[in-house]
């Protein structure tokens, strides 16, 4: 794999950019694989890239039944942030967020992560009090975070109104090194790597139906034909459901939809993620405006 660089970048310009090649292949499926990754989002293509690169597992397949990050990973709020409650939940989702910090260069692709801050509302006596036990959990577990005062939260985010009638800003629930990342370059320098690392991603490749013998997955077939594995990771967010039913199994969860707001661009006005969970509301500014 060729690497990116403001070097590259200045050759490329001498020559008009006819130079790049494609960031990841785009072979044909093959009859078998040792693992078959269903899912070629921001999940599924790391679990293919750090079984090659902490694992040596590179006979893998992602597959994809549209493009490349089109699903969940191109279509959420792009939130990072580590502070919950339970030990469990912080302990991988500070996992994440540590991983997020150096994984541009790792990957050597911007994934353009803006650790801006993740300021939680607390608009309730009862969510303020959670906020309270959140905070002392964190601490506990080594995660940097900290509850502010409205005062202090108006000096974070000088537009707000914190005197609202019906959910008056009673204080917050800071963490500085929570922020965000640009969802789809995520994908993209995943697969970008796990692809150098020998990794297939298949797209345009739906899964129709899994196989099974009694002693497990056997294969799937998929819309460009059948693929023998005996190792399948589903990896597809909200239609694991399906095809967990497939495998011939049921999940326990229930996939429900989130709406996302984006609006024209306006002039730099938040510096930070605002997240206020009383009325279930995210905001944050892109690059973009």
């Amino acid at each position: 794999m060729r690497r990116y660089s403001v070097f590259a970048i200045a050759r490329e310009a001498l020559r008009h950019h006819a130079g790049w090649d494609r960031a990841w292949r785009a072979p044909a499926p093959k009859p078998s694989y040792q693992v078959v990754v269903v899912g070629a989002g921001g999940h599924g293509l790391a679990t293919a890239y750090y079984l090659a690169r902490n694992h040596g597992i590179r006979d893998v397949a992602v597959l994809e039944k549209g493009w490349l990050g089109g699903g969940n990973t191109g279509r959420n709020t792009t939130i990072i942030r580590s502070n919950y409650l339970q030990p469990p939940s912080t302990a991988i989702f500070e996992k994440a967020r540590d991983l997020y910090e150096t994984l541009s260069q790792e990957l050597n692709f911007n994934i353009m992560f803006s650790p801006r801050g993740v300021l939680m509302l607390a608009q309730t006596e009862h969510e303020l009090r959670a906020w309270k036990r959140t905070a002392q959990a964190n601490r506990l577990a080594g995660i940097e975070s900290e509850m502010v005062s409205p005062t202090r939260i108006k000096e974070l985010v000088p537009p707000i109104n914190l005197d609202g009638p019906r959910y008056p800003v009673l204080g917050g629930l800071w963490q500085p090194r929570g922020g965000t990342a640009r969802h789809d370059a995520v994908a993209w320098g995943y697969a970008r790597a796990a692809s150098n690392l020998g990794v297939d991603i298949i797209e345009n490749c739906e899964v129709i139906g899994i196989d099974r013998d009694e002693a497990g997955v056997t294969g799937v077939r998929t819309s460009r034909g059948v693929i023998a594995t005996r190792k399948l990771c589903i990896v597809v967010a909200g239609s694991s459901t399906v095809l967990a039913d497939m495998a011939g199994f049921r999940l326990p969860v229930e996939s429900l939809a989130l709406q996302a707001l984006v609006s024209e661009p306006v002039k730099p006005a938040i510096d930070c993620v605002i997240m206020a969970n009383t009325v279930h509301g995210y905001i944050s500014q892109s690059d973009k405006g």
